[in-house]
C-alpha cells in the first residue's frame, strides 16, 4: 500500500466492518462525519434515536442518502426489535410480548409467523434493513434477568421451530435477521454488559441443547450470527466466544459450515471493554473469524478500532486474505438485500401508522 488512494480504500474497507451507534433522533455532523471519512458498514437504532414513525422514517432516509452520496452504496440499518423488554420501536409501532410469550401460546408457530411478517413490514416501512433478532439462546435454569422474557423456550427442539419460523419471515419480507448469542447464553447467571460469564456446560450438552437452535439458523440462511461475550471451557477456555478461534472458525464456520455474517455484540460491554478493550477487542474478534463489529455509543472507538486494524494490516499482522474475506461477505449479504436505492415514502408511513 504506497498510494494515498490504496491508503484511502484500505481505510473504507476496515470501516465497512464496523456498525455504529448515533446519539440522538436526527443525523448529527460527527454521524455524518463517521460516514463521509470511516465508511462504517451500518448503524444501529437505539431508544434515544426513535421519537416516531415518521420521524424515524426521515432519519432513516437522511442517512442513506448520505451514505449513497458519499460511497454509492446504501448502509446496513439495524435494531433490536425483539419483541418484549427489547424492542427499541415502541407505540404506534406493533408491540409484541416476546419470545418467551410466543413458545408459551397455544399456537406458537403462528405467533412467531406474525411476529415476523408485522415486524419485517414497519420496519421496511421506514427504512430499517436488520433486525438484532431472533434470540436462539436454550432457557436453562434460571438465568440472569438479561435474559429475562427473551428466550422461546427450554426445549432445544422448540426453539429450533420458532426462531427458524421468525428468521424465514422477517428475510422473505426483506429484513435481515441476525441470530443471538451464539454458542448460546441460556444458562449464564452473568450479565456480559457488565462481567464476562462463563459457562460451565460440559462439551455434550453444548453439542445436543446449544447448538441445534444455530444450525437452524444456518439451515434457514440467517444473514447474521451474533457472537457471545461469554467463556465456554468445553471450547475455548480462554477466551470468550467473540475473541475465540475455534468458536469461531472451527466450530461455526468449518464445523457447522456458517458463511454468513458472524457479528459481535457490542464491544463497549464491559465483558470486551474491561478485558481486551474496544479497539483491542475488535482486532482480536476480526482475527478470530468475525466480520462485523458492533460499537454502540461512543463513535470515537471507531476511529480508533480503523487505525488499530490498519496499522495490523500494513504490518502483515492480519492477512489482506482475512480482510478480504470479510469484505465479501458482506458484500454478498448486501446484494442480496439492498438495492443502489432505498426508497422509503413519509406518506406510506404517515397513512400506515394513522398519522
Amino acid at each position: 500500500m504506497s498510494t494515498t488512494l490504496d491508503f484511502s480504500e484500505l481505510n473504507q474497507m476496515i470501516g465497512q466492518l464496523f456498525m455504529a451507534g448515533l446519539p440522538g433522533p436526527e443525523l448529527d455532523a460527527g454521524t455524518e462525519y463517521l460516514i463521509r471519512d470511516y465508511s462504517p458498514g451500518g448503524l444501529i437504532l437505539f431508544s434515544r434515536n426513535v421519537q416516531d414513525p415518521v420521524q424515524v422514517a426521515t432519519l432513516c432516509r437522511n442517512i442513506q442518502e448520505v451514505a449513497v452520496k458519499y460511497h454509492g452504496r446504501p448502509m446496513f440499518l439495524a435494531v433490536d426489535q425483539e419483541g418484549g423488554r427489547v424492542a427499541r420501536l415502541r407505540k404506534p409501532f406493533t408491540e409484541f410480548p416476546g419470545n418467551e410469550a410466543i413458545g408459551s401460546a397455544a399456537d406458537p408457530v403462528n405467533k412467531a409467523r406474525e411476529f415476523g411478517q408485522i415486524t419485517a413490514h414497519e420496519l421496511k416501512l421506514v427504512g430499517i434493513n436488520m433486525d438484532f433478532a431472533p434470540v436462539m439462546d436454550v432457557r436453562r435454569g434460571e438465568p440472569d434477568k438479561v435474559l429475562k422474557g427473551r428466550t422461546f423456550s427450554d426445549d432445544p427442539e422448540a426453539v429450533c421451530l420458532l426462531g427458524g419460523t421468525v428468521i424465514r419471515t422477517l428475510q422473505e419480507n426483506g429484513i435481515m435477521a441476525v441470530a443471538k448469542h451464539f454458542p448460546g447464553l441460556g444458562s449464564t447467571n452473568i450479565d456480559p454488559h457488565f462481567q464476562l460469564p462463563i459457562i460451565n456446560t460440559d462439551l455434550e450438552a453444548l453439542e445436543m441443547i446449544n447448538l441445534p437452535p444455530f444450525f437452524a439458523a444456518i439451515k434457514a440462511n440467517v444473514a447474521g450470527i451474533m457472537t457471545s461475550h461469554a467463556i465456554y471451557p468445553a471450547f475455548d477456555a480462554d477466551h470468550s466466544a467473540t475473541l475465540s478461534v475455534f468458536v469461531l472458525n472451527e466450530l461455526l464456520r468449518k464445523k457447522m459450515g456458517y458463511d454468513g455474517l458472524i457479528i459481535s455484540d457490542d464491544l463497549e460491554m464491559g465483558a470486551i471493554a474491561n478485558g481486551r478493550g474496544v479497539a483491542q477487542g475488535a482486532a482480536d474478534s476480526l482475527k478470530a473469524g468475525a466480520d462485523i463489529f458492533l460499537v454502540c455509543e461512543n463513535q470515537k472507538y471507531i476511529e480508533e478500532c480503523v487505525e488499530l486494524i490498519l496499522g495490523m494490516v500494513l504490518r502483515g499482522e492480519i492477512s489482506n486474505k482475512r480482510l478480504h474475506q470479510s469484505h465479501e461477505r458482506i458484500e454478498i449479504v448486501r446484494s442480496r438485500f439492498l438495492g443502489r436505492e432505498v426508497r422509503i415514502s413519509l406518506e406510506k408511513v404517515k397513512k400506515y401508522f394513522r398519522l
